[in-house]
C-alpha cells in the first residue's frame, strides 16, 4: 500500500509538471498585444515570444532520450523544473523585449524536458496493463495543456498586469520542485551512453532550422531564404539520420523508424496535431473577427472541447486496457472526419452555438484516437526502446505543431482574399482551411487502416 501511495504522488508530480510545460507554451498568446504597446514592439518581434520558444522546444524534446538514459528522472526533472524557474523569474522582472525573450527562451530549456520525462517515467514504473490508461492521462495533458493558458491568461490580464502571470506560475513551479523532491526516484536503467557531439549539432541546426522555415513561409522574406532554411534543416537531418546507424551509442535510436507499426503511428501524430493544434487558432480568429467576441470569450469558447477531449481521452486509455485500439483509433478518425466537414460549409449565418458543437465533436474524435494510437505505436517497441519512442513521438507533435498552423492559416488568407466583406471573408476562409482538415483526415484513416492490418492479431490492436 505504501508504495502504491509513492507511485501516485509521483505520478502527480510528473503529470502536473508535465501540465504547466503544456500551459505555458500559450500563456503568452492573449497577452501579446499588451507586450507590443507596453514593450513598444512590432506585431512581427512580438511574435518570436511564441516562435523563438518553440524553437527551443522542438530542439530539447528529442535530447530527451539521452538524458533520461544518462541522469536519474529525480535530478532530470528538478534541474529541468529549476531552469524553467530561472526563465520564469527573469520574464517576470523584465524591463525590455530581450529580456522578456532571454527569459521565454530559458524557459523552454526547461519544458521542452518535461513531457517528455512526464511520459517516459509513468510508462516505466506502470505495469502493462495500466500503461494504456497512464499514456492516456500524459496525452490528454499534451492535448488540453495548450488550451488552458489563453484562457487562464485571459481572465489574469481582465484583472491586473502580465507579469502576475510569471509570478502565479513561479508558485507553481516551486511546489513541482518541493514535490519532485520529496517523492520522485529512478524508475528506469541508467546506461550512461557516450555523448556524440556532432549529432547534438546536427539535430539541433537541422531541427531549428526546419522550424524555422516552416514557421516563416507566410511571411514578406523571400521564397529562397524560406527554401532554403527549410532544405537546410532537411539535409541536416538527412545526415543525422543516417550517422544515427554508424554510431555503437547513437543519441536517438531512429531505427525504430524503420518498424512499420510505428512509423504508421508516428506520422499519425504529426497529421492529427496539425489539425488539433491550428484550431486553437483559427477558431479565436474566426471568432473574434467575424462574429466579435473578445479574445477572452473566444478562449472559453474552446474550453468545453478541451474539457470533452481530457475526458474521452482518458476514457480511451482504459478502453484500450482492457479491448485494445483499433475501433477506437478509426472510430475517432471517422468522426473527425465528419465534423470537418460540416465545419467547411459553416457561414457567417450559423449559430455560434453550433460551431462550438461541431468543434466538441472534433475534440471527441480527437480524444478517441490519440492516445489508443500513441499505446500502439510504443506497444510495437521493445521496452528498452521505449524512451527514445517517446522522443520520436514528442518532436514529431512539435513537428505537427509548427507545420499546421502556417498550413491552416495560409488556406485561410486565401479564402479571405476571395470576397471583399470581411465577415463573408473569413468564413470562406475557414471553409477552405477545414477542407484542407477532411482531407489531412482521410489521409489519417487510410494510414490508420493499412497500420492495423499490418498489426498482428493481440489484445491490444
Amino acid at each position: 500500500m505504501e508504495n502504491f501511495s509513492s507511485y501516485r504522488k509521483a505520478l502527480v508530480v510528473l503529470l502536473f509538471g508535465g501540465f504547466l510545460s503544456l500551459f505555458n507554451e500559450t500563456i503568452l498568446n492573449i497577452a501579446l498585444t499588451d507586450l507590443m504597446r507596453v514593450m513598444q514592439v512590432s506585431a512581427t518581434t512580438v511574435q518570436w515570444l511564441a516562435t523563438g520558444y518553440m524553437l527551443v522546444v522542438v530542439i530539447m524534446v528529442p535530447l530527451s532520450s539521452f538524458l533520461l538514459r544518462s541522469f536519474s528522472i529525480k535530478k532530470l526533472y528538478l534541474g529541468a523544473m529549476g531552469v524553467f524557474l530561472i526563465g520564469t523569474l527573469i520574464c517576470l522582472i523584465a524591463g525590455s523585449f530581450s529580456i522578456l525573450l532571454g527569459g521565454r527562451m530559458i524557459q523552454a530549456l526547461g519544458t521542452g524536458l518535461l513531457a517528455p520525462i512526464m511520459m517516459a517515467a509513468a510508462i516505466a514504473q506502470t505495469p502493462l496493463s495500466k500503461q494504456g490508461f497512464v499514456m492516456a492521462i500524459c496525452t490528454s495533458i499534451i492535448l488540453v495543456g495548450p488550451s488552458f493558458g489563453p484562457i487562464f491568461s485571459g481572465i489574469i490580464l481582465q484583472l491586473t498586469s502580465w507579469r502576475v502571470l510569471f509570478l502565479l506560475l513561479a508558485v507553481l513551479i516551486v511546489l513541482c520542485l518541493i514535490g519532485g523532491w520529496l517523492w520522485l526516484g529512478n524508475p528506469m536503467k541508467l546506461t550512461k551512453p557516450q555523448i556524440d557531439i556532432w549529432s547534438i549539432g546536427l539535430i539541433i541546426v537541422g531541427l531549428s532550422s526546419l522550424v524555422y522555415g516552416i514557421s516563416i513561409i507566410d511571411s514578406r522574406l523571400s521564397w529562397l531564404t524560406k527554401s532554403g532554411t527549410i532544405v537546410l534543416g532537411l539535409l541536416l537531418l538527412v545526415i543525422f539520420y543516417r550517422r544515427q546507424f554508424k554510431l555503437k551509442e547513437p543519441l536517438l535510436k531512429i531505427k525504430i523508424l524503420q518498424q512499420p507499426r510505428f512509423l504508421a503511428a508516428a506520422l499519425l501524430v504529426i497529421l492529427m496535431q496539425m489539425v488539433q493544434f491550428s484550431m486553437n487558432v483559427l477558431l479565436p480568429m474566426v471568432l473574434e473577427g467575424g462574429r466579435q467576441l473578445s479574445p477572452l470569450t473566444a478562449a472559453l469558447f474552446l474550453f468545453p472541447a478541451a474539457i470533452i477531449c481530457a475526458l474521452i481521452t482518458i476514457w480511451a486509455g482504459r478502453i484500450y486496457d482492457s479491448y485494445g485500439g483499433k475501433w477506437l483509433i478509426l472510430g475517432g478518425l471517422l468522426l473527425m472526419l465528419l465534423s470537418s466537414y460540416w465545419q467547411s460549409t459553416v457561414s457567417d449565418k450559423t449559430a455560434v452555438i453550433i460551431i462550438g458543437i461541431l468543434n466538441c465533436l472534433l475534440y471527441l474524435g480527437i480524444g478517441l484516437a490519440w492516445s489508443p494510437n500513441q499505446s500502439l505505436a510504443l506497444s510495437s517497441l521493445k521496452r528498452s526502446e521505449q524512451t527514445d519512442g517517446i522522443a520520436i513521438i514528442n518532436t514529431f507533435i512539435q513537428l505537427g505543431s509548427a507545420l499546421g498552423t502556417p498550413t491552416f492559416v495560409g488556406l485561410l488568407s486565401i479564402g479571405e482574399k476571395a470576397i471583399n466583406n470581411q465577415q463573408k471573408a473569413l468564413f470562406n476562409g475557414f471553409n477552405i482551411a477545414m477542407k484542407g482538415a477532411v482531407l489531412i483526415i482521410f489521409c489519417c484513416l487510410l494510414l490508420a487502416s493499412y497500420n492495423l492490418r499490418k498489426s498482428k492479431k493481440s489484445s491490444h490492436i
